[in-house]
């Protein structure tokens, strides 16, 4: 079987101008209808195989985190689920033969989900049900913990920096003191054609609450109900 060499899996490095925006950072999504143009590692089949040298394994977890993160801002999604994952052209490639295995895709984004710091992507996914995901009972050791991680967010924007998205639109469109309900800032008219459209509003509900923190927005509401007025 042929191996892959860390030169044809290392990500090439942002350059100096470049250098504060995280490296893992998609472009911003397109058209739900256009087809997704996977890389050519997608059709390489060692790809679906975690390498053992360390180096070339690391290189690897960056290239799988890349072509996810592209996928989801492609197609506006922003919740993985591994159990239908597996399944789509994502991860099984039926020109090849290939598909990821699940205890692959869990350790890509477990690299997604730590910070730069700690040898990951930047915490470019989060677990749903974390605390369900990594915790005792059920099951044995790593194996009863991986059978539990199934959803995770994927953040090809994180919640802050969607939280930076939505005031520049509050800024550019004059919003300040408006109330708009959530559905109004996800479907409505006015949000059309911007890139948040259609969004989760779990993730919409993230990223308002930063600039809650930030003293830019106070939402209110309870669940199907829920709004907020920008300062």
């Amino acid at each position: 079987m042929a191996s892959l060499s860390n030169s044809s899996l290392t990500p090439s490095r942002p350059s100096p101008s470049t250098s504060k925006t995280p490296s893992h950072r998609p472009p911003p999504p397109t058209a739900n209808g256009d087809t997704f143009p996977f890389p050519p590692s997608h059709s390489f089949p060692p790809f679906y195989t975690l390498q053992p040298t360390l180096l070339t394994r690391h290189a690897q977890l960056a290239k799988w985190c890349t072509l996810i993160l592209h996928y989801h801002a492609h197609h506006r999604l922003h919740r993985l689920h591994l159990s239908t994952a597996l399944s789509t052209p994502l991860f099984h490639n039926p020109a090849i033969r290939k598909r990821l295995s699940r205890s692959s895709a869990v350790e890509i984004v477990d690299y997604m989900a730590k910070a730069e710091k700690d040898g990951g992507a930047g915490q470019r996914a989060e677990w749903i049900n974390a605390a369900t995901a990594t915790g005792g009972g059920g099951g044995s050791g790593i194996r009863g913990a991986e059978k539990r991680k199934e959803e995770a967010w994927i953040w090809w924007r994180r919640p802050e920096e969607w939280a930076e998205v939505l005031a520049a639109w509050v800024d550019r469109t004059g919003q300040k003191g408006t109330v708009l309900t959530f559905w109004e800032l996800v479907q409505g008219e006015a949000v059309r054609g911007e890139e948040w459209a259609g969004m989760d509003e779990e993730v919409l509900a993230r990223a308002l609450g930063v600039l809650v923190k930030r003293g830019k927005a106070q939402t209110f509401g309870e669940e199907g109900q829920r709004g907020v007025k920008f300062f």
